[in-house]
């Protein structure tokens, strides 16, 4: 992987669930362990419903382009770490949010 920065804001580019047409959304994110990470308080974003609808999704950052598969994390502890990596600090970093995991695939 060639992102360095643990928290960066890349854009996250899914394809629409409904018309199929790529969607981009530029979003705070964070690097852990080889992952990507994104979250929101609300599963209502239609980022996030387009990653758990199909599950290829690209981010972009410092013009690059690479290519990944998201996953939903279902682990309320673990998707509290990640609150806490992309809030340090801040009140909201407590509140219950949901988190996708975005594995990128080998260069």
């Amino acid at each position: 992987m060639e992102i360095k920065e643990e928290l960066f804001k890349p854009i996250l580019i899914t394809k629409g669930r409904n018309t199929g047409n790529p969607h981009s959304v530029m979003l705070l994110a964070v690097n852990f362990n080889g992952k990507i990470y994104f979250s929101r308080h609300r599963p209502d974003g239609d980022w996030f419903k387009n990653a758990i609808a199909n599950p290829q999704v690209k981010i972009k950052y410092k013009d690059r382009v690479f290519s990944g598969h998201a996953k939903l994390i279902t682990d309320e502890e673990f998707s509290k770490k990640i609150s806490e990596l992309k809030y340090p600090g801040e009140k909201r970093a407590k509140e219950k949010r949901v988190t996708i995991e975005i594995t990128l695939d080998s260069a």
